[in-house]
């Protein structure tokens, strides 16, 4: 086998694993905080795909450039549909299975408005970077006839690497060194203590579901670099990936969220290389079989979180 082909997946595995870890870590900050289950999670990063869709097909300017006004635009969005909608599940019975139908039926909506408003059919995005790829180091003898090979990487890829793990490192930041990261925290550990201490949990939950959600929509920006075109019908696996990190890195574990994201990228990719197509699709489910058997609380979780 070709050492480039090894090379590439390891790219590719950090490229889809840090967006896989950001999907998952904004979900897990809402699950965490407002025991939510929201099933509309990937209907949410895909507004900010079409989002940066519209800037792209009306005005030609890359992608990148609908990143600030999707985050600011989704996290008040977050905030609106938070007082619109979560309150009132604390008269429910059963809070999370109530949020998991609630949500899912936000889900359906925000697929038929997107279907509505876009069409059915998948968009492109054919913004391209100057140079189109980079030579990021030569394998001598890489096919093993005496000949030399070079590792290209999509210049899109690179960035949208450099950009997810810029806002990793920031969300690291925000969640152990700020007092509203250490509030969030403390929400996942215990909503009862920390409202003992004087912290509105309201207002708390409403910027945890406007964080999430801005996240996801950026992560939707970020996305169109790796996979340039956009489809109405595409929720629905961001939103498997996104529960399979979160139970993979722990539930209420936004950091191991983050971990759990860049392991099942490198796994996904090197399966691809190594496996056949069949097989490979197989690996990371059974990895998450496996991490519910014998450490249901996560790789990197802890029992007493919760």
């Amino acid at each position: 086998m070709s050492s480039i082909l090894l090379y590439n997946a390891l790219i590719g595995g950090l490229v889809f694993g840090a967006i896989y870890a950001l999907i998952g870590a904004s979900l897990n900050v809402m699950m965490g905080v407002l025991r939510v289950v929201n099933f509309a999670h990937g209907e949410f990063v895909l507004i900010g795909s079409f989002l940066a869709y519209s800037v792209f097909s009306l005005t030609g300017l890359n992608p990148l450039a609908a990143l600030p006004v999707v985050a600011i635009a989704m996290f008040f969005g977050g905030v609106a549909a938070y007082y619109l909608l979560i309150p009132r599940l604390r008269y429910s019975d059963d809070a999370e299975t109530s949020s998991f139908l609630l949500m899912f039926g936000v889900s359906l909506m925000l697929v038929s408005s997107i279907t509505w408003i876009y069409g059915a059919d998948i968009r492109p995005v054919n913004f391209s970077f100057d140079p189109v790829n980079i030579a990021l180091l030569t394998v001598e003898d890489a096919y093993g006839k005496g000949r030399d090979g070079k590792v290209l990487v999509p210049t899109a890829r690179l960035v949208a690497l450099v950009i997810n793990l810029a806002i990793i490192a920031a969300m690291t930041w925000f969640i152990y060194r700020t007092l509203p990261g250490k509030a969030l925290r403390g929400a996942i550990m215990n909503r009862d203590a920390i409202q003992v201490v004087g912290i509105d949990i309201d207002r708390l939950s409403a910027n945890a579901f406007g964080l999430a959600a801005a996240l996801a929509g950026v992560t939707g920006v970020i996305l169109t670099l790796v996979i340039p075109s956009v489809d109405p019908n595409g929720g629905a696996p961001l939103t498997l990936f996104a529960f399979i990190v979160i139970v993979l890195g722990g539930l209420g574990h936004p950091i191991g969220a983050l971990l759990a994201g860049m392991l099942f990228g490198m796994v996904e990719q090197f399966s691809n290389v190594l496996l056949p197509q069949s097989a490979a699709q197989m690996v990371g489910f059974v990895m998450l079989v496996a991490v519910v058997m014998f450490k249901p609380e996560g790789l990197f979780g802890r029992k007493v979180m919760r």
